[in-house]
């Protein structure tokens, strides 16, 4: 029976298909006593989804290949152990023959009892093993409560998947839109996350605070997910199934207009010129860049040179790969955002950091990279290597005072010396600036100016930092607002110094790529967006409408908004009054 959701939009679109439950963890189960005829019945069922959770496990294995599939086979491993464990099947026979608990119960109890089991364990490693137990037996319970009508089940086969989920991590957002994965459902979550930005980044809708989502949504039922009104209707009506075909329509209209503005200038409609530069960290973003005109790359992330082995990359191979992206983008200009990794990464990328409590707060970014000057000065050199093929800046993260800055400058002179020894070309000039990310930085932003050719705010930290507001925290939504007159004052502070020392400013934080924040960011004052190559067409659409005169005007009225509230109702007249 068709039903409605209703959660937050995260990441705006449409699409329908077959739900799929991740490590569900509450189910509703019906704990009513069974009849004696109802028994063998029961256990049918039971045994039913103990088949179909071991079949999922071996068509698991089956697709995953390469490192991938090293990875996860372990715990498939360990999984297809359990559901094939005899004390575990011997004690849900019994719970259902002897005890008369309906299956879904019996699992949930024993679900329960072997978790207390696990948690009272000593060893650290037992005690882990708790989460295999209780995600084996959510997914038997996943597969026993699946209801779909065989209509339904025609249409879904025809249909990918929609990911319904707690929360889920970047990491597996980002494998599974490789596998056909149509949108995600969270029942917690914000839409300011980690995985709320790369689900926008990969044009995937999504909802977070859908809370009744796991209770009310099954494995294999089909939904549509509406991202546009923040609504899952689950068992869609043939009403529901006409507004997605004509919203699928609109949408591929929008995408023809806006493809022709690939090539077009970016202007604002009094003719303003704004630079649109592009985030980038693979050879697929930066072909994306030039696909849809960006101006340059404006933040060129290292890290995953660190993270891909557990080796240090080698100055060659850190080389090569920023020689290939200067090549790429054809001599647009570029900037190479030196290693910005904490503590609770560092290991991961071989280099060993004791543990921290606050890694937000610790050894991270220039920080880390001032800790091993061996380390920072192999990544100086492939840099500087790499910058004969064409314009590059270097921006330097976390920083937040002007020695850090002075220091990185004395590696880069100590490294070019070294080079121009072993008679490599080098650039004659290589602008260093300094990502504003810290509170500290932005209000002593003066002091850094004297020190650094250019800056980039970095709003996704420094709006955490600012608030003291996790942006992945939903409970926390009302705080971490970008319109938050704090950090909006703070951002005209260092564009409007950036203006005065005569030095470039750009913005590559999410709001630079959100085109419902374009308005805000030209009233602030900034003339470079930096984002997703995938936000450029919608961004350069939005400012074409915008009268740059006109919100500049109205600067000084929104900068004294009390609330966010205000700011937000303010923003709106202003940008209303600006299109008449």
């Amino acid at each position: 029976m068709r039903h409605l959701l209703s959660g937050t939009v995260a990441a705006r679109g449409m699409a329908l298909g077959r739900a799929r439950l991740v490590q569900p963890s509450r189910y509703a189960v019906d704990t009513r006593p069974l009849a004696e005829e109802e028994v063998e019945g029961e256990l049918a069922k039971l045994h039913q989804a103990l088949d179909t959770a071991r079949q999922e496990l071996r068509e698991l294995r089956g697709k995953l290949h390469g490192a991938l599939a090293r990875e996860v086979n372990e715990f498939i491993d360990a999984h297809s152990l359990l559901l094939d464990d005899a004390e575990l099947l011997r004690g849900l026979d019994d719970l259902v023959r002897i005890g008369r608990y309906r299956p879904g119960a019996a699992l949930k109890k024993q679900r329960d009892r072997l978790s207390a089991v696990f948690e009272a364990m000593d060893d650290p490693y037992l005690r882990s093993r708790k989460e295999d137990v209780e995600q084996v037996i959510n997914r038997v319970i996943s597969a026993l409560q699946r209801q779909t009508s065989p209509e339904e089940r025609k249409l879904a086969a025809r249909v990918g998947e929609i990911l319904i989920a707690d929360n889920i991590a970047p990491g597996d957002m980002a494998q599974l839109a490789g596998n056909g994965l149509l949108g995600v459902v969270a029942s917690s979550g914000s839409a300011y996350s980690h995985s709320a930005i790369l689900a926008r980044s990969l044009g995937l809708p999504m909802l977070v605070g859908t809370r009744d989502a796991l209770s009310n949504i099954h494995d294999d039922d089909l939904i549509l997910l509406d991202a546009e009104r923040g609504e899952v209707i689950v068992h869609p009506a043939a009403q529901d199934l006409s507004r997605y075909r004509a919203w699928q329509r609109e949408a591929a209209a929008e995408g023809r207009r806006l493809a022709k503005l690939a090539n077009a200038p970016t202007r604002t409609r009094d003719g303003v010129e704004i630079t649109l530069l592009a985030n980038a960290e693979t050879s697929a973003d930066v072909a994306l860049a030039r696909a849809r005109g960006a101006d340059g790359v404006g933040l060129y992330r290292t890290e995953f040179l660190f993270l891909r082995h557990r080796d240090l990359p080698s100055e060659d191979e850190q080389f090569i790969a920023y020689r290939d992206l200067v090549m790429g983008m054809g001599g647009l200009p570029v900037t190479i955002r030196t290693l910005d990794l904490g503590a609770d990464k560092a290991d991961a990328a071989g280099l060993t950091l004791r543990g921290e409590d606050n890694p937000a707060l610790g050894v991270r970014g220039v920080r880390l990279s001032l800790r091993y000057p061996a380390v920072f000065t192999t990544q100086i050199r492939a840099i500087l290597r790499a910058a004969c093929y064409g314009p590059v800046r270097v921006l330097v993260p976390m920083v937040t005072q002007p020695d850090e800055l002075i220091a990185v400058r004395t590696l880069f002179k100590l490294a070019r010396q070294d080079l121009k020894r072993e008679a490599i070309d080098l650039p004659e000039k290589l602008p260093l600036g300094a990502m504003i990310e810290v509170p500290a930085a932005a209000i002593n932003v003066r002091a850094l100016l004297e020190h650094a050719d250019f800056l980039a705010i970095g709003t996704n930290d420094l709006a955490q930092y600012v608030l003291a507001a996790d942006r992945g925290n939903d409970a926390l939504e009302n705080i971490y607002n970008p319109l938050q007159p704090a950090l909006l004052r703070l951002i005209s502070h260092v564009l409007t110094s950036g203006r005065r020392a005569k030095k470039p400013v750009s913005l590559c934080g999410e709001i630079a790529g959100d085109a419902n924040f374009s308005a805000l960011l030209l009233l602030l004052g900034l003339h470079e967006f930096s984002m997703h190559p995938a936000q450029i067409l919608q961004v350069r659409d939005r400012l074409a409408t915008l009268d740059h005169a006109h919100l500049r005007r109205h600067a000084a009225q929104l900068l004294n908004a009390p609330t966010h509230e205000q700011a937000e109702a303010m923003l709106n007249e202003i940008v209303a009054a600006s299109a008449h």
